[in-house]
């Protein structure tokens, strides 16, 4: 039987992502992802809270967009695989680090700084109004899930559209 080595995680980034170039042309970005997750202590009643830090590494091209577009506090969805891989520390003694692999990135914060409110282009509310009750469209569901603006399959999030090119 085969095995299934899969891991989704949401979180934030707790620095800047770090990259490297290889002599072969390839590249890596690690990025540090925090998860937390909350709960009642039912002896105390207490709110508690615990947060797990995950090693990401980001090889080529997918790592270039996160090198370019993610920072410290952005929340990120990252999909992968989980590796072992074994160093010698600086005593001689073997350690091990465990990380994700990913081979799936979505950024998941909103591009734009001041919140506004951004429809898409292509998009217009209706200008017939003689549409029966049930099919009448509400001009802000139109646009809920939607990306707004154009997609760039290469960058693995919905960039905001401000109207100009």
């Amino acid at each position: 039987m085969r095995g299934v080595n899969k891991v989704i995680i949401i979180g934030n980034l707790g620095a800047d992502p770090e990259a490297r170039q290889f002599n072969n042309g390839g590249s890596v970005t690690n990025i540090s992802v925090a998860t937390s997750e909350q709960w009642t202590d039912k002896q105390s009643g207490e709110k508690r809270e615990a947060t797990e830090w995950h090693r990401v590494s980001l090889f080529n091209r997918l790592g270039e967009i996160a090198a370019q577009y993610l920072r410290k506090g952005s929340k990120v969805y990252i999909e992968g695989s989980l590796r072992t891989r074994k160093y010698q520390a600086p005593d001689g003694s073997d350690r091990y680090a465990t990380e994700i692999r990913a081979d799936q990135m979505q950024m998941l914060d909103s591009n734009d700084d001041n919140n506004r409110k951004i429809s898409h282009p292509d998009r217009q509310k209706p200008q017939n109004d003689q549409q029966s009750p049930n099919n009448k469209i509400n001009n802000n569901n139109v646009n809920q899930g939607l990306p707004p603006g154009p997609v760039d399959d290469d960058i693995p999030f919905a960039p905001h559209f401000d109207g100009q090119f």
